[in-house]
């Protein structure tokens, strides 16, 4: 909560007869040293798990032909609930804590900051955004290809910025075959169309690196604000004093965000020579919380996540991040799998009904753990 300075003040006098106040700069919590190493290769692993299971299930060979369509739907849909819930929940709450705790001096009492870094990072990244897409229509423009951002028409980059909604048919495994050959793809499209589109292709390539870019502008943005918020997570974990609740929460929260990010990935559209893309994306996310522990381990005895300038770094990079999952979460996720999205608009009520509520439950799970951490 911002204080407004009445508040601040005292909350001032009654720090200094409350001992759990600690804004000094001292150092975290050094008991259970052996689990919070351990904490490193197990968050590692759910970390990992969750992530790289939707992109390794709809982009190989061996696994994409023995996972239902449905499963991939239910991790869009859940991933994308938790992407949002994790906006509002565990960033812009607890930076509106940080930059108004009574540790700082009283200027940053006299104005909600979380909330104005937010809205700062959510008009940046609008701006970013548009700018790429500005260029990349002009370009395909230029060599006579038509590039609809919502996915509404036809053509070679109908598609290409947001791989979600209404998905190209057409899918590279990591063996550089097409995923319709395998059997693990259902081709719902015209065929004259398809070969339409292919011919463009062939005939254009410069427009795949154009759909390309887009899509890796979109998810870098998106792992961005996540990978920020997973460097604090670790650090956080490594030093505070409740540890094992803590611990136990971010297992499920990170694996429950990695499949979030994980399914933004495994539906990107890509050429195979870039199949590799959302493989990294994935190994990246997993690798970030266990890193912020390690340095946490490693600077505990310094470290005081209540300190004056801890709260004055997590509550920017909170908010900040927050802005880019909020964006990321309300437009390129919710309006562009639901609003904008042909396929989801013509759907069923029963379809309709059931991604509602893959969504709400990523949403409600991610929210109900915002309670502990």
């Amino acid at each position: 909560m911002v204080l407004n300075r009445r508040e601040y003040m005292a909350a001032l006098l009654a720090r200094d007869d409350d001992s759990d106040v600690n804004c000094g700069s001292g150092g975290g919590a050094t008991g259970s040293t052996g689990l919070r190493i351990a904490s490193v290769f197990i968050i590692l692993t759910g970390s990992m798990f969750g992530a790289l299971f939707p992109v390794l299930s709809r982009r190989t060979r061996w696994l994409a032909p023995h996972i239902p369509k449905g499963v991939f739907d239910f991790a869009k849909y859940f991933g994308s609930g938790v992407i949002i819930a994790t906006a509002f929940i565990h960033l812009l709450d607890p930076a509106t804590d940080e930059l108004g705790s009574p540790c700082l001096a009283p200027g940053w009492s006299d104005y909600p900051y979380a909330l104005a870094i937010a809205l700062i990072s959510i008009f940046m990244i609008f701006i970013v955004e548009l700018i790429a897409f500005r260029w990349g229509t002009a370009k395909l423009a230029a060599i006579g290809v038509t590039h609809d951002a919502h996915g509404h028409g036809g053509g070679a980059g109908a598609h290409a910025a947001h791989g979600p909604e209404g998905a190209q048919d057409r899918m590279v495994l990591s063996d550089g075959t097409d995923a319709q050959d395998s059997g693990s793809w259902k081709d719902e499209k015209n065929p004259h169309e398809r070969d339409a589109e292919l011919a463009v292709l062939t005939q254009h390539p410069s427009s795949v690196v154009d759909s390309v870019l887009t899509q890796i502008i979109g998810v870098a943005i998106l792992e961005f604000g996540v990978l920020l918020h997973s460097v604090l997570i670790g650090l956080t974990l490594a030093v505070t004093d409740d540890f094992i609740t803590l611990f136990i929460v971010i297992i499920f929260h990170q694996m429950f965000e990695g499949m979030g990010v994980g399914s933004r990935l495994a539906y990107m559209e890509l050429p195979q020579k870039y199949y590799w893309v959302p493989i990294v994306g994935a190994l990246l996310y997993g690798i970030t919380t266990p890193i912020g522990i390690a340095v946490g381990l490693g600077v505990r005895t310094t470290y005081n996540p209540d300190g004056t300038t801890a709260s004055i770094v997590s509550g920017i990079l909170d908010a900040f991040s927050a802005g880019i999952l909020i964006y990321t979460g309300l437009v390129e996720l919710l309006a562009h799998e639901f609003l904008f999205n042909k396929e989801m608009m013509t759907a069923s009520n029963g379809k309709l009904a059931y991604a509602l509520c893959c969504m709400i439950a990523g949403c409600g799970i991610m929210a109900l753990l915002g309670r502990w951490a």
